[in-house]
């Protein structure tokens, strides 16, 4: 699968699931599943995308 599309699912996933931080829009509340993939409870939208790409060949 693409990366493009690998990170357009995820955003399809944080979007359903509302983990955006709503106060800072820009930051993603990571759920159990999400903090598997980014390592952390909280990433921004920019360091999503790098986070993403460690797993993905």
């Amino acid at each position: 699968m693409p990366r493009t599309e690998v990170v357009k699912l995820v955003w399809d996933y944080i979007k359903s699931n509302n983990l955006q931080n709503p106060k800072k829009k820009r930051n993603i509340l990571a759920d159990a599943k999400l903090k598997a993939v980014f390592g952390k409870d909280e990433v921004t939208m920019f360091e999503k995308t790098g986070l993403l790409g460690k797993h993905l060949s």
